[in-house]
């Protein structure tokens, strides 16, 4: 069987190779995985139930039931966002899709692509897929990982047509202030340059409110922001996400959308309005408890050594390895039956570090920094 060039080319997930290391293994503790260790809230939960037992499987709008759109619209007035849900959302299978979709009906092929490094992975073979060539713009800790008008100069994203942000961040847990993003605003209308913003992680943030380049001046009409259900309601599996952003690109997208997906699943389209109607202290109830999770974790790093800093987002602490990351992530899984993930995976900008989820309980979080602590001393 003949393949394309594209699909032989595409590499493998470098954060899927050290998960197939951690399972071949007993008695792993995995630090590795970028998914909630909860489960959805329980109404939405019932909501979900509730809505096969009424026998709703059928399919709904491509842009999915006006009641979520319509929902999802309100919810976004909390991030100073506002979207008209009959032309400016679209539900999708997942972020990854809205991600994708974004991609594909904004890149032509040879299109620039600047992304910022470290980041998440799926977005240059995404890039790739989509015709578009990707332009890496390093992002350092001395800036606590934030992006900045000179790195994307320095890069020549001047040059580029589309720019990812990925605000918090994976892998890093770094945030951007208002203040920090006009910057990149201001770059961004100075080189007309669109934006698709990967906000999944918005509402997991730790002692300030979630910004979004949207709400910058000039910039609600040349971005797509990208959000969904899986990390803030922990809804991973049920694989629900959506997009906001102007008509022509929501409903280019759109078109897209209804050759491949035709419509995202029904029954989580149900937990999700049950989610944003009813769910909010659970949410607040898990971010407190990331928010313990991540003070011990990076005093923990910082205290054995390994230089931290203080992320601001996501459930991720990025700490510095001092050294060939993926060298120590062997070896740790090896020594100590610990299994992180090197930070190269996410590109040049994450070499020397290492990216440690604290999406599990605190005795694991205990148990696993001692370990990683008995490693760092044996070394």
């Amino acid at each position: 069987m003949r393949l394309s060039d594209r699909a032989r080319t595409l590499p493998e997930s470098g954060i899927r190779k050290f998960f197939e290391l951690a399972e071949a293994r007993d008695d792993v503790i995995s630090l590795g995985v970028g998914e909630p260790d909860f489960s959805a809230p329980w109404t939405a939960r019932t909501a979900a139930i509730d809505s096969l037992e009424r026998g709703k499987t059928s399919y709904t709008a491509n842009r999915g039931m006006a009641a979520l759109r319509e929902r999802i619209a309100d919810h976004h007035e909390r991030y100073d966002q506002s979207y008209e849900p009959e032309s400016e959302v679209l539900v999708t299978t997942g972020a990854s899709e809205a991600v994708d979709l974004a991609f594909r009906a904004l890149v032509d092929p040879g299109d620039t692509v600047a992304v910022h490094e470290p980041t998440y992975i799926s977005y240059g073979p995404g890039i790739e897929l989509a015709g578009g060539e990707q332009l890496t713009v390093p992002t350092r800790a001395a800036d606590d990982f934030a992006l900045t008008r000179e790195s994307l100069e320095a890069a020549g994203a001047a040059e580029a047509d589309l720019l990812v942000l990925c605000y918090p961040n994976n892998p890093t847990g770094a945030t951007m202030t208002d203040e920090e993003l006009a910057e990149v605003a201001a770059f961004c209308r100075d080189e007309d340059l669109r934006v698709v913003a990967d906000e999944i992680y918005a509402a997991l943030t730790y002692g300030t409110d979630h910004a979004s380049i949207a709400t910058q001046p000039g910039m609600r009409e040349r971005t797509v922001v990208v959000n969904g259900f899986s990390k803030a309601y922990a809804m991973t599996g049920l694989r629900l996400g959506y997009a906001l952003g102007p008509a022509e690109a929501i409903d280019a997208m759109n078109r897209i959308h209804q050759y491949t997906m035709l419509s995202a699943p029904t029954t989580p389209q149900y937990a999700a309005i049950e989610a944003l109607d009813r769910c909010d202290d659970e949410v607040a109830e898990m971010v407190e408890e990331y928010n313990r999770r991540r003070r011990l974790v990076v005093s923990r790093f910082n205290e054995m050594g390994l230089d931290t800093f203080e992320p601001g987002g996501a459930f991720y602490a990025f700490p510095e390895c001092g050294g060939d990351d993926e060298a120590f992530a062997e070896e740790l899984l090896e020594a100590e039956g610990v299994a992180v993930v090197p930070g190269s995976v996410f590109g040049e900008g994450g070499e020397g570090h290492l990216r440690v989820s604290y999406a599990t309980s605190m005795r694991e979080l205990k148990a696993a920094t001692d370990r990683i602590a008995a490693f760092v001393d044996g070394r």
